[in-house]
């Protein structure tokens, strides 16, 4: 069976979760939003599954969003520009991956970001108070093999091409534009991620605005699902969310952490996702709960 494909490698990203947080989808909308897009692999899922037919993706994150723009509009140059990249690296590994951080960080070119996300720990994005991306490189591998990023970027592309729009704005602006006939996915930054060392959007998420967006989602009926916090054991993250939101929540088994399995641990992470009051309206919540193991709390004011 043919794997979802991913071009871009990404901390956090929601693409071993995507099938699960697609049997929350309703039946018809007109836009899937990505107001947080990362790796967007909540819209690639949808698009490989026939879920939406229209997708709005935004990042703060403006040489990522023109990245997306490359692959998806242009995917042969950034085949070619990465096949280049990459094998100049060999023989050469570590003094090279620092010359292509430095000249990404001079150009901001997508290209250069692409390589460096493949390479870094963690794929793992971080830039410093003067906005210069400075992760370090891991030194065990070479990054994604030239083969297997363009069949990732030519299937993207073929997915996307055509029915996606760009966006590298603050997530409000974005979420202005959302209507009752949409379908919003937000994965916010974690809180405390980014204050020490992520890109500098993720530490200026304040939590009561973000609160007050949800609230004007619902106060126009836009349908929304949010992947905002989870716990490992009995350490939860994430401050808790107003109940007057009224919204459901849906905890969703996301196996061990690969933290926990280094050190041997057998806790289970639980990541949870909230439906909105509009989203729950029109979908069959027993349905949904009823084929998963998932945990269910409908917050009530």
């Amino acid at each position: 069976m043919m794997k979802i494909p991913h071009p871009i490698p990404y901390q956090g990203s929601k693409r071993n979760l995507a099938d699960q947080i697609l049997r929350m989808f309703p039946d018809n909308f007109d836009n899937l939003i990505e107001p947080f897009a990362g790796s967007a692999a909540i819209t690639i899922a949808s698009a490989y599954y026939f879920k939406a037919n229209s997708f709005i993706i935004n990042d703060i994150n403006q040489p990522l969003i023109s990245l997306w723009e490359t692959i998806i509009n242009n995917p042969k140059l950034m085949v070619k520009s990465y096949h280049d990249i990459w094998h100049g690296q060999l023989g050469n590994e570590e003094e090279y991956y620092y010359q292509i951080r430095e000249k990404f960080n001079d150009t901001k070119q997508p290209e250069y970001l692409l390589f460096l996300l493949a390479k870094c720990v963690k794929a793992a994005v971080r830039y410093n108070a003067q906005g210069d991306f400075n992760q370090s490189p891991d030194k065990r591998r070479l990054g994604r093999n030239p083969s297997l990023m363009r069949d990732d970027i030519l299937r993207v592309s073929q997915l996307l091409k055509g029915r996606i729009q760009f966006h590298s704005t603050d997530y409000q602006n974005v979420l202005d534009i959302a209507t009752a006939s949409d379908l919003v996915y937000m994965d916010p930054p974690y809180q405390g991620t980014g204050l020490n060392g992520g890109f500098n959007y993720a530490g200026n998420i304040e939590f009561d605005n973000f609160v007050v967006s949800l609230f004007e989602l619902n106060n126009n009926n836009v349908p929304y699902i949010l992947s905002y916090d989870g716990r490992t054991g009995d350490k939860t993250y994430g401050s808790p969310l107003p109940e007057s939101l009224n919204l459901t929540k849906i905890e969703i088994n996301a196996g061990r952490s690969s933290q926990a399995t280094l050190l041997s641990r057998n806790e289970i992470t639980y990541e949870a996702v909230f439906l909105s009051p509009a989203l729950v309206s029109k979908i069959d919540m027993q349905k949904v709960t009823g084929k998963h193991n998932y945990q269910t709390e409908l917050f009530a004011s």
